[in-house]
């Protein structure tokens, strides 16, 4: 028995009448009295009229203009933009990764598993930057899984071939899968030519003689966003699955889910390793130097709904509830950025600390959910998944205003 049929089958103990969307390639199934889940076929996702699955589409049309009103109107051609947008690292800036002239606004909204709203170039594969975080975390957790990773407690330099020095110093050597995963691990290094201590130098001192004295602190108790660390978890990563990340993504999660052939998964141009025998790239967790996830808005959407429905597909688990319920918990660093952030690049939606006023923290997103949480990318690009609305919204190249046009989005629902 197929694991859509066993679906249909509990389903049918519900209240109301509704038959489930199928392909063409599958059995109608029996009548049913509650909606089955909708899952989109391959190359087509059911549209709906935002009224027919209870949202008043004046409102939902307001927050679209107000997101286009909020388009981020930087250089389009991010060979340009890029290096300028992290221009206080150079001369580590430079780019190692391809880059491509983006499109302009786009955003899908999902309700309910149908699309409802959609406008912009939604088919254009773009660089999504740290959203890649999120798809880097997931082929860890393909491999946590799949017990390559036994326990996110365990030292990584565990796992490593024995001529691989990324945890041989005394710094490094304590850091644990669970560090990387959510930023503490504090890793002191050079890896493909980017140190440490140039990516985000905010603390490091006032040039960059002064960047390589930044303060060490003990691994799992500081926050710290850092895109050479998230593309060592990748190469660490790498050494375990012992084939390529976007190889892996693709068979276990992009396919299944029906992602088009679109999207592709970059790395820099000096980021190779050879493992057992074979060369392979290793990919960056964000486009900070270029390279990283270039993606559809609708392929993003099929990302997001399947979190949305807690890593199953269709009837079939493709990534863990359990590491979905790790993924949305947050960090234990002493830093506030450590208690919104939990497994890159899930951004939590829950108060962060209460200021010194003694008042509580803000929200990511004040007028959402606190069970909702969105992954994030520089640009902005952002999904955004709402367990307790039934939502998932993408918005690409939004320039503030994020959490107002998410806050709109709801209010649109009847």
């Amino acid at each position: 028995m197929t694991g859509l049929r066993r679906a249909s089958l509990v389903l049918c103990v519900a209240v109301s009448a509704t038959t489930l969307v199928l392909s063409a390639r599958q059995a109608p199934a029996p009548a049913s009295k509650q909606a089955a889940t909708y899952f989109p076929a391959r190359g087509a996702w059911e549209k709906r009229d935002p009224a027919a699955v209870g949202m008043n589409k004046a409102k939902l049309d307001e927050a679209i203009a107000f997101a286009m009103k909020n388009e981020n109107m930087s250089n389009k051609d991010l060979a340009v933009d890029i290096p300028n947008t992290f221009r206080n690292e150079a001369p580590y800036n430079n780019l190692i990764g391809p880059t491509q002239v983006r499109a302009g606004m786009s955003g899908i909204v999902i309700h309910k598993g149908y699309l409802v709203a959609e406008w912009g170039d939604t088919a254009r594969a773009d660089m999504t930057f740290s959203v890649t975080k999120s798809f880097l975390s997931t082929v860890v957790g393909l491999a946590y899984d799949r017990k390559l990773i036994k326990d996110l407690n365990d030292r990584v330099a565990t796992y490593m071939p024995k001529d691989v020095d990324l945890f041989t110093s005394e710094h490094n050597a304590p850091i644990t899968w669970d560090h990387m995963l959510r930023q503490t691990s504090d890793w002191y290094g050079t890896l493909w030519g980017k140190p440490d201590w140039a990516d985000r130098p905010n603390e490091n001192g006032a040039t960059p003689a002064d960047w390589p004295n930044r303060p060490k602190r003990a691994p799992g108790t500081f926050y710290k966003y850092n895109d050479v660390r998230v593309n060592v978890l990748s190469l660490a990563t790498l050494y375990v699955m012992k084939q390529p990340l976007p190889v892996v993504l693709k068979t276990s999660i992009m396919d299944p889910i029906g992602a088009s052939d679109s999207w592709h998964w970059e790395p820099y141009e000096n980021a190779y390793v050879t493992i057992d025998g074979r060369r392979m790239p290793s990919v960056p967790g964000g486009g900070h130097h270029g390279g990283g996830m270039f993606i559809n808005a609708h392929d993003m959407a099929r990302f997001g709904y399947l979190f949305l429905r807690n890593g199953n597909w269709n009837g079939k688990q493709l990534i863990s509830e359990k590491w979905i319920a790790m993924a949305r918990t947050p960090g234990t660093g002493t830093n506030a950025g450590s208690k919104t952030y939990g497994f890159m690049n899930w951004f939590l939606n829950n108060p962060g600390p209460a200021g010194a006023d003694g008042q509580p923290g803000r929200k990511q997103y004040p007028l959402a959910p606190e069970s909702a949480l969105s992954f994030n990318g520089n640009g902005s690009n952002l999904i955004y998944m709402d367990w307790e609305n039934d939502l998932v919204v993408v918005v690409r190249w939004i320039r503030g205003g994020a959490g107002e046009f998410f806050a709109k989005v709801i209010d649109a629902k009847k």
